[in-house]
Formats: structure tokens, C-alpha cells, sequence
């Protein structure tokens, strides 16, 4: 039901290109006001998108990519590598934290969906379905009192050129019981002839406003950040897509219900000099911790377990955790 006290606006991005539009969702993200949401619709022509911590030299054939003129990018939230170009459709709902609730942004997700003649349903820890298929993945990410969840609409993506540039691991096609990433995902277009690229931004934004109300004022990109220099350098930079990949003196990894994971140790003396820890999980921000809890300590089970319980605070994080130990110990110790 929408609420009188809400701000609410609608921005579209006027690039194609990934490195601005992660660059303008961050800038939104930190210039959000109390009490306010905004509906965030953004294109990216031939580009690779992966997770806050994935390895990008595993999650696609970069190098095809960037000889053909296409683009990486790796975004602030977790999960998983994907493929757009212009029959994908991105958005992002942004907000102050307090007024975080999934089920109503999915609601609005869903109910375009339906009005353009799809019925389709939330599965799995993050995907949107339609006849079993996928047609969206999303995810999210925190930021002091700011929130932001944000996800992918295929329309009518080129699913040849996305099964050749995405690279996934045969366990993770195992686990879904699939062989292939095409044969998992579908077209909205392929569904009802009423889906368009333009007709699905037509109705997120009736939707959007049926939920939340408010006027839904339009705002331009410059209206958020006159300059998104400092954000853009990042997001094209070589170390934030990249990143530093060192020959790691141990390595290892498995695939596990919530994600994969793979640990990099660099060891001198049985010390762990530097920690790498890559995951197409969710909570972007536990690996993150796990990376930095698990360098200059000896490298031994005992001491490696009790940095790990230290992280486990929520129910979610001491299952996985859990899930981590009992795979170190396994395979290691």
C-alpha cells in the first residue's frame, strides 16, 4: 500500500556504458535521502558484469570480450557473472535502509511481469522464474543507512553470444540440473509478444507507483552527481575489475547450495601472508571480512576456525560458516 510520507523518483540512465551506470547507482546510493526510493532503469550494451568478489579471469572469456569491443565490470553487490547487451533491462531500487522490503520490491518486479502477460515467481536465493526458466537474477547491498537491490530483466538478450562468453563450472550446471546456461534462462519475449525493452520500463514505472505512491518525479543524471568522474575512474579501473591475482602458494575450492567458494593462501614459514578468498555468494561483505580475518595468523585449522566463528553473527552466516569450516578441514588439515 503506498505511503503518504514517501519520496519517490524514477531516473534513467542516457549511457550504455557499465562503467558510468555502476558509477551513477553508487552516486545514488550515497546521496539517497531519509524516506526516500528510487526506481533506478539502466542499459548496458556488450558487457560482463561479475560479483564483488568473484575472479574475473575465471567467470568469462575477457579477452574475447574486450577484443570485440565489449566491456567487464564488477559491481559492489555479490552473486554471480552476467551477460548484457541492449534486450536486457537493469534496475535498481534505491532507498533509505529502514524502508528495505524485498517482498514489496519484487512485487513491482512481478507485477510488470503479469501486466505484460507473463506469470512468473521468486525461487532460489535469488532468481525470478517464468515456465521454470530464468529471466531475472538480483542482489543486494548495504551501505550505512543506504540499501540498494538490484537486478536484470532478459527481454530479448543474444543467448548465443551469452553462452559463449560466460564461463561457468560444470558443478554449478550439475547442481541445476542443466546443461548449459541457455538452457536454463528464457526470454520474456519468447513468452507473450507484449514484452518490449520499452513497454517493460513503461510498466516498472505504473507499477512502482501503484506500490509506493508519491509523484514519482522524474530525475535526470545530472540532477544526482553533475560529476561522476571519481566514480567512473574507479569502476573502469584495471584493479577493481581485475584485481590483484598472485600465484598462490595453496589453492583451493568447492561449490556448496548457497555458492561457490575458492580459498588463496601466499605462505612463508606457516604463515598467511595474504588471504584471497573468491564466491558468487550473496553476502558480499562476509568474504570480504573472511579475506582480511585470515592473513598474518598461523596457517593452521585451530587458528583459521576461531577467525571464522568470530564472523558467524546471524543465523545465515553460522551455517555457511559451518559449511566452510567442515570443507578447510577436510581437505587441508
Amino acid at each position: 500500500m503506498p505511503q503518504s510520507n514517501l519520496h519517490t523518483h524514477v531516473i534513467e540512465s542516457e549511457s550504455y556504458d557499465p562503467w558510468h551506470n555502476l558509477a551513477l547507482e553508487e552516486a545514488l546510493l550515497e546521496d539517497v535521502s531519509p524516506n526516500e526510493i528510487i526506481l533506478y532503469l539502466w542499459q548496458n550494451q556488450n558487457t560482463v558484469v561479475i560479483g564483488r568478489n568473484q575472479n574475473a579471469w575465471r567467470e568469462c572469456r575477457w579477452k574475447e570480450l574486450e577484443e570485440g569491443g565489449g566491456k567487464l565490470a564488477r559491481r559492489l553487490s555479490g552473486g554471480g557473472a552476467v551477460y548484457h547487451d541492449l534486450g536486457n533491462l537493469n534496475f535498481t531500487f534505491v532507498m533509505d535502509k529502514k524502508l528495505a522490503d524485498l517482498h514489496r520490491q519484487l512485487k513491482v518486479i512481478l507485477g510488470a511481469t503479469k501486466t505484460l502477460g507473463v506469470d512468473a515467481e521468486f525461487s532460489g536465493r535469488n532468481d525470478l522464474l517464468a515456465g521454470g526458466r530464468k529471466f531475472s537474477g538480483n542482489a543486494l547491498h548495504t551501505r550505512d543507512n543506504a540499501y540498494y537491490h538490484h537486478g536484470t530483466i532478459l527481454v530479448d538478450v543474444d543467448f548465443a553470444k551469452l553462452g559463449s562468453i560466460l564461463t561457468v563450472d560444470d558443478a554449478k550446471m550439475k547442481s541445476k540440473g542443466v546443461t548449459s546456461v541457455k538452457s536454463r534462462v528464457v526470454n520474456l519475449s519468447q513468452l507473450s509478444d507484449l514484452v518490449s525493452v520499452e513497454a517493460f520500463k513503461r510498466e516498472l514505472r505504473k507499477a512502482f507507483q501503484a506500490e509506493y505512491g508519491g509523484d514519482c518525479g522524474e530525475l535526470k543524471p545530472a540532477d544526482v552527481a553533475a560529476d561522476l568522474s571519481n566514480l567512473y575512474d574507479k569502476y573502469a579501473s584495471w584493479s577493481w575489475r581485475y584485481g590483484r591475482t598472485p600465484t598462490f602458494d595453496v589453492e583451493f575450492g568447492t561449490r556448496f547450495e548457497w555458492g561457490s567458494v575458492d580459498f588463496g593462501f601466499l605462505i612463508d614459514q606457516g604463515q598467511v601472508e595474504s588471504c584471497t578468498v573468491y564466491s558468487d555468494a550473496m553476502d558480499a561483505r562476509l568474504f570480504q571480512e573472511i579475506s582480511a580475518r585470515l592473513e598474518q595468523i598461523p596457517y593452521r585449522f585451530d587458528t583459521i576456525a576461531a577467525k571464522l566463528d568470530d564472523l558467524a553473527t546471524t543465523d545465515d552466516r553460522r551455517a555457511l560458516i559451518e559449511d566452510l569450516k567442515g570443507f578447510i578441514k577436510a581437505e587441508r588439515f
